[in-house]
C-alpha cells in the first residue's frame, strides 16, 4: 500500500494517497493510541535548507509517535569542508537512524539518498521540486472542512481551487496539483506570467488564469503563496504594491469569493503582500488549521514508512 520512501506524490494512485489522508484522519481523532508507534526508532531530521515550520512539525510528530529525533546542522557539518551529500548520509546512517527526513536545495536530492541507503527518506522539500508532507496536510485541510468521503475514489470531485502567487518556484504547488487532480479537484494556477510554471502540458489538467478576480467567485478554496525572493525572483514584477493590486489577497478581493470558501497558505507568510493581516486573521483563514494538522500528517507519513502503520 505505502511506498518505502515518500520523495514525490506524482505517480502515487489515489488508493495510496487516500490512504494517507485516512491514516491522518485516524491519528487526529485518537493521537495516544499511536504514542508507542516508534518506540525505540530514532529519526534524522536532516535539513540542509533553513526551516521552522517544517522541522518543528516533523520532530513534534515523532516525539508524539514515541521516537528520537537526531537533529543535523548543515552549518556546522563535514559539508562545509566538501564532503559529499552521500558521504555524510551514509556515515549518519551508521549511527542506527530508522529514516531520513531530508530538505535540500537541489530538487532530486532525497531520490538520491533513498537509492543510496536502506531506509525510508522522506522529501520535506526539495529545491522547486516537491513538498509532498505539505500537500498532504493541504489537502487533509481541505477534506476536513468540505467533510469529504475518503472512502471514494476522487473525494474532491466538483471541488476547485486556485493557488495564487509565485508557482515558478514553488514545490507546494507542484506536490498540490498531482495531490489534488487525482483525488478530482479542478485547480487554477493564477500570478505574473513570470512567476508561473512555464510548460503547463506537463500539467494538463491545471488550467492558468492570469488574474484571479475572473474565477475567485466559482472556486471553493484559495491558497496564497509568497514570492520567494531568495530563489533569484528580484525584478520579476515591478512592484510589490502592483503585485498586491492585482494579486494580492486583500480584503476587498475576498468580499468576492463564495461566502464557504476557504483560504491557505503553507507559510511563512508576507503580510501586506499576498495577503492582508485582516484575511489571514479572518474566519475564512485555515491556515492555523494547516499547521496543526502537519503534525498529525507528518504522523501518519512516519508511522506508515517507519512504524508499520496501516490505514
Amino acid at each position: 500500500m505505502f511506498p518505502d520512501s515518500l520523495t514525490t506524490i506524482r505517480g502515487l494512485d489515489h488508493r495510496t494517497l487516500r490512504a494517507f489522508l485516512s491514516l491522518t484522519e485516524q491519528i487526529k481523532s485518537t493521537p495516544e493510541k499511536f504514542n508507542t508507534t516508534l518506540k525505540g526508532k530514532t529519526i534524522l531530521q536532516f535539513f540542509v535548507e533553513n526551516s521552522t515550520r517544517t522541522r518543528m512539525s516533523f520532530e513534534a510528530a515523532t516525539r508524539k509517535l514515541g521516537g528520537t529525533s537526531i537533529a543535523f546542522a548543515a552549518s556546522s557539518s563535514s559539508l562545509q569542508k566538501g564532503e559529499t551529500l552521500l558521504d555524510t548520509v551514509q556515515v549518519i546512517q551508521q549511527y542506527g537512524v530508522n529514516a531520513i527526513v531530508m530538505r535540500h536545495s537541489s530538487g532530486g536530492s532525497p531520490d538520491l539518498v533513498a537509492k543510496a541507503t536502506a531506509l525510508p527518506v522522506i522529501n520535506a522539500g526539495d529545491g522547486s521540486h516537491e513538498h509532498p508532507t505539505q500537500a498532504l496536510l493541504d489537502c487533509f485541510t481541505l477534506a476536513e472542512y468540505w467533510k469529504s468521503d475518503l472512502t471514494q475514489d476522487q473525494p474532491f470531485s466538483g471541488k476547485s481551487i486556485v493557488i495564487i502567487g509565485d508557482t515558478l518556484q514553488s514545490r507546494v504547488t507542484r506536490s498540490n496539483i498531482h495531490l489534488m487532480t487525482t483525488l478530482g479537484a479542478q485547480v487554477f494556477l493564477s500570478g505574473p506570467s513570470t512567476l508561473t510554471i512555464k510548460n503547463l502540458s506537463l500539467f494538463p489538467e491545471v488550467r492558468y488564469i492570469p488574474f484571479p478576480d475572473a474565477i475567485l467567485n466559482s472556486v471553493d478554496a484559495v491558497m496564497a503563496l509568497r514570492i520567494q525572493f531568495e530563489r533569484g525572483n528580484k525584478g520579476v514584477i515591478p512592484s510589490i504594491e502592483e503585485y498586491r493590486t492585482f494579486w494580492g489577497l486583500t480584503h476587498e478581493r475576498v468580499s468576492k469569493m463564495k461566502p464557504e470558501a476557504k483560504i491557505l497558505h503553507p507559510g511563512p507568510m508576507n503580510r501586506g503582500v499576498e495577503i492582508d493581516p485582516e484575511v489571514a486573521d479572518s474566519d475564512r483563514s485555515l491556515v492555523l488549521n494547516q499547521v496543526e494538522n502537519g503534525v498529525f500528517a507528518r504522523m501518519a507519513v512516519l508511522g506508515a514508512l517507519v512504524g508499520g502503520l496501516k490505514p
